[in-house]
Formats: C-alpha cells, structure tokens, sequence
C-alpha cells in the first residue's frame, strides 16, 4: 500500500512566500487566529502584512484527486467566520494549488457563493492568480 504524501503544504508555502516578499509584504506563517468552529484552534497558513492591511492566507495542495477537495467548503467558512468576528484583517484568500481539483472551476468561480453564508468575502484563487496578485502587491 502506497502512503500518501500529507506534507505538500511546505511545497506550497515556500512557493507563495517570494511572491509575497517581493510584493513588499510582511508575513508570518502558522499562526493561530482564534478558534475554529467547532474544532479548536484555528492555525492560518499565512498573514500577510502591507502597510495597515493584513489578510488571511489559506494554501490547499491537491496533487492528485482526494480529500483536500472536500476541505474547501470547510475552510471557507472557517475564514468567512474569522472576518466576520471583528477580526482586524482586511480579506482572507484560499489558495488551490496542483491539478488534481476536479472543482477547481467552481470553487475560484464563486461556486461556494450561493451555498455558504459569507462565502463571497473569502477569495478562492489559482495558485498562478494568487501569486500575481501577490507579486504586484494587489492582496
């Protein structure tokens, strides 16, 4: 039996980071925001600072098909509820990388939108999308 590979996350993040930095963004990874509903603590992969605004990053690695797909919905509510609570960050994104979305037009679509209370204020981005934002300093 193969094992499945449960650490992509580092790949990911080492992937945004220059983006950010060169972006002229201060970041800081794995923090904890709160609590998630329901679940304990609410660990965020990134914020990312400029100036007076700092926003949310969400990374998700979906290499193959599998369960990271039918994680998006949770995180989106879980990041919609962290700037619902008076959260002092500006917006969140939730970052897809990798090909194995078989969803991944519907949740950078907006898909979740009609679904999910909230859901709008969470932008679901491409990796390639999320990194020229960041690169130019549009978060």
């Amino acid at each position: 039996m193969t094992t499945r590979d449960t650490d992509t996350g580092g790949v990911l993040e080492s992937m945004i980071l220059p983006a950010l930095q060169r972006g002229q963004y201060t970041v800081r990874t794995q923090v904890v925001i709160g609590q998630r509903i329901g679940r304990g603590k609410h660990k965020i992969d990134a914020i990312a600072t400029k100036g007076e605004r700092s926003v949310l990053v969400s990374l998700k690695w979906q290499q193959v098909g599998g369960t990271a797909e039918q994680k998006v919905p949770f995180e989106v509510i879980c990041l919609a509820e962290a700037l619902r609570t008076g959260s002092p960050f500006a917006a969140a994104y939730l970052v897809l990388g990798g090909e194995g979305w078989s969803l991944r037009q519907f949740y950078v679509g907006g898909g979740l939108d009609q679904y999910l209370k909230d859901a709008d204020r969470v932008r679901v981005l491409t990796l390639e999308s999320f990194i020229a934002r960041a690169n130019t300093g549009q978060l």
